[in-house]
C-alpha cells in the first residue's frame, strides 16, 4: 500500500500546509503548473516525488519533469500530464492514446477545477486535484490524498486549503 498526496497549479506558491496534509503520505505527486523550480525542489526534498510540467513551467522544470508520465504503483497503471481534459472530452494530445491504451488512473491539472470523475467507457478514474496556488480563478485552494492498494484506488480524501 501506498498513500499519495497529489496537487497541481500552485503557480510558485507552495502552502507550508502542503507538508502537514502529506506528512503520513509516501508519495507526492505534483501534476503540473508548478511555476518555480523552488517548489519541485522543496517537494523533492520532502518525499519521494513524481510530477509533470505544466504550460506556464520553463526549462529548468522541463528538464526535470517530463509533459507526460505512465507508471505503474501498487499495481495501478497511472498516466499523468498537465493538460487532459475531461472524460468525453479529452485534450486532442491525449485522445488517441487513452482511448488505444487506457490507465486505470488519469491525472491532470490546468483547468484548477477539482474533479474525480470515473470514465464509465474507458474505464477509468479521472482525477484532477483542482488548484493548490493562488494564481488562477478558483475560490478554495484544493489538494487530493489516496491509497494505492493492490491494484485499487482507496480513500480518496479532498482537501481544502485556505480560500484565496
Amino acid at each position: 500500500m501506498k498513500k499519495i498526496g497529489l496537487l497541481s497549479d500552485t503557480h510558485s506558491y507552495l502552502d507550508e500546509a502542503v507538508f502537514k496534509y502529506f506528512e503520513e503520505c509516501d508519495e507526492v505527486w505534483h501534476a503540473g503548473d508548478f511555476g518555480s523550480i523552488d517548489v519541485v525542489r522543496k517537494l523533492q526534498a520532502f518525499k519521494p516525488f513524481r510530477g509533470v510540467y505544466g504550460n506556464i513551467d520553463t526549462k529548468d522544470i522541463q528538464q526535470v519533469c517530463p509533459e507526460h508520465l505512465r507508471f505503474e504503483c501498487e499495481g495501478v497503471d497511472v498516466w499523468m500530464t498537465h493538460i487532459g481534459g475531461y472524460p468525453g472530452r479529452y485534450a486532442s494530445q491525449v485522445r488517441a492514446e487513452l482511448q488505444r491504451n487506457p490507465p486505470k488512473l488519469f491525472i491532470c491539472g490546468h483547468s484548477h477545477i477539482l474533479k474525480v470523475q470515473f470514465d464509465e467507457k474507458l474505464q477509468l478514474l479521472h482525477l484532477n486535484p483542482g488548484a493548490a496556488g493562488y494564481h488562477g480563478w478558483h475560490k478554495v485552494r484544493t489538494l487530493m490524498r489516496f491509497d494505492l492498494v493492490a491494484g485499487k484506488i482507496e480513500n480518496l480524501e479532498i482537501i481544502e486549503l485556505k480560500r484565496r
